[in-house]
């Protein structure tokens, strides 16, 4: 099947609810063991972590700051907000991602890969459970046979500036 080219517009199948706030471009990562996906518009660069340093008084998910090509670039693991386990292995790659002048860098395991995704691969989030347990998760998104949640990059920076608001007034 020809995959459409560079401006051809997808069309949700008929009956189909309407996807045009997903996005056609994707960076997947990978936050212990789970995929996750970011919109590629909200991604400015990938780099390996070569050090961290701590920085003392911030909020648990600031890991630290790094150096990158001389700008200060904050760090976060985003596991504890996602309810995930923060055991393991040290995350070994960091990704820019920005909304408006908001920019930081977010920790995770695997190198990122980019890709095209059509509007049918994206299936509607669970409703059950406790909604403050994932709030972040706007969309699960179906790649071959591995499913992974949308992370919603302006909720994900507004609840970290929520953190470090509350925890650096401590």
């Amino acid at each position: 099947m020809d995959r459409p080219g560079e401006g051809t517009q997808v069309l949700a199948p008929a009956g189909a609810a309407s996807r045009t706030g997903y996005p056609s471009r994707v960076c997947l990562v990978t936050l212990s063991g789970g995929l996750f996906a970011l919109d590629l518009r909200s991604v400015r660069e990938v780099f390996p972590v070569e050090s961290v340093t701590p920085v003392p008084g911030m909020p648990s998910v600031l890991s630290g700051v790094t150096n990158l090509r001389g700008v200060v670039i904050s760090l976060v693991d985003v596991r504890m907000l996602l309810g995930l386990s923060a055991t393991g292995a040290p995350q070994k790659f960091g990704v820019v991602i920005h909304h408006g002048a908001n920019q930081v860098g977010m920790l995770v395991d695997q190198v990122p890969e980019i890709r095209t995704v059509q509007p049918d691969q994206f299936l509607p989030a669970p409703q059950a459970g406790d909604r403050d347990a994932q709030p972040f998760v706007s969309t699960i998104l179906r790649i071959e046979d591995r499913m992974g949640g949308l992370l919603e990059v302006p909720t994900l920076l507004a609840r970290m500036d929520a953190s470090s608001t509350t925890s650096g007034s401590t």
